[in-house]
């Protein structure tokens, strides 16, 4: 009875204030923090195609723990992985979900807000709301795709899917949208809970803001320049066996006329 009482009123039978909006609020940031610092070393991992295409290999069997075990069933590994980050992931925006205007006229009220106050924070507010809304389409099904194929991946395969199935499209969006909407996350977390706060709060926001800039910059290069690795692989793959095709093509027309 008193959970119905306070799911009504906001508030427990003895007047106080559910406890539950500060609740909902440490996981939604707690999911936030683990989905940001999983994504940057994610990009770090997926950069190491910029060393060699060996490398990559060597270091996705390495995860897969494929140096105890070399079978193919070990990349159920990677499925599990990605399964508990497509849960989190859920649970994050789902949580996140909350803060946005459900009606247009929640809608007006903040657009007008925004523009009235003109505050940095508020605009970052809207570019990470815009980025997650995004993020919920093309992250989740990056994810189902690592669930469902994760014995397929590798530098050709990856390769492969960049250049043959244009991907490379739905890898640039999701990539500026990953990296604004983490860099803004963590921002906000920083200032929400008051990490590296200091004795100058006002100054430290100003460098975690510009920290902000510079993580984003770095990680969106980062990433650019590991999709155009893939891409090239991809393209030189494609080349050879489009030439393979039409050798095989040359040799047997040649064989008939000979015939």
């Amino acid at each position: 009875m008193s959970d119905l009482i306070e799911g009504y009123l906001g508030k427990s039978i003895e007047g106080k204030k559910s406890k539950m909006p500060a609740r909902l609020d440490f996981i939604q940031s707690a999911s936030g923090l683990f989905l940001g610092l999983f994504m940057w070393l994610h990009m770090l991992f997926v950069s190491t195609i910029l060393v060699s295409e060996d490398f990559f290999n060597s270091v996705v069997h390495f995860l897969e723990l494929k140096f105890v075990y070399d079978n193919p069933i070990m990349s159920y590994i990677t499925s599990f992985l990605a399964a508990c980050v497509l849960i989190v992931f859920i649970v994050h925006a789902g949580l996140a979900m909350r803060k946005f205007p459900i009606n247009f006229r929640q809608y007006q009220l903040l657009r007008t807000h925004t523009k009235k106050m003109k505050h940095e924070d508020t605009t970052l507010w809207w570019v990470q709301a815009f980025t997650g809304f995004v993020m919920f389409f093309l992250g989740s099904a990056h994810l189902i795709f690592i669930i469902t194929n994760a014995d397929k991946i590798s530098g050709d395969m990856s390769g492969e899917r960049v250049i043959n199935h244009f991907m490379w499209l739905f890898y640039i969006v999701l990539l500026i949208c990953v990296e604004l909407h983490g860099s803004i996350g963590l921002y906000r977390l920083c200032v929400k809970w008051g990490w590296f706060e200091g004795k100058n709060a006002k100054e430290s926001r100003k460098k975690l803001k510009m920290a902000k800039w510079v993580i984003s910059v770095f990680f969106s290069v980062l990433g650019v320049l590991s999709l155009a690795a893939f891409a090239k692989i991809g393209f030189e793959n494609y080349q050879n066996q489009a030439q393979s095709a039409l050798v095989k093509t040359y040799n047997g027309a040649n064989y008939e006329y000979t015939i």
